[in-house]
């Protein structure tokens, strides 16, 4: 799944961008700012993706069946109750 980015568009700039969008300009600015990638160091990125890619399988081995189904059930209400 994508990371999504914690800057988003007011109303005002979604509006302004889907106007330019209708009539058929391009906007200046990129709705949401892209990230230089050269900024980030290449060694801390592997880093935490290497603890990513283990987090969840150590967290679910760490965890009883009981433990387990109680969270699921929880993650099921909670879909339920937004639909």
């Amino acid at each position: 799944m994508p990371k999504r980015s914690s800057k988003r568009e007011d109303v005002n700039q979604t509006a302004h961008r889907t106007l330019l969008e209708a009539i058929g300009e391009r906007p200046k600015t990129p709705a949401v700012p892209v990230s230089d990638a050269s900024e980030k160091n290449p060694a801390a990125v592997a880093l935490g993706r290497l603890g990513g890619l283990k987090g969840g399988k150590a967290r679910a081995k760490s965890l009883t069946k009981k433990q387990r189904s109680a969270l699921a059930r929880k993650a099921a209400r909670k879909r339920w109750k937004s639909a």
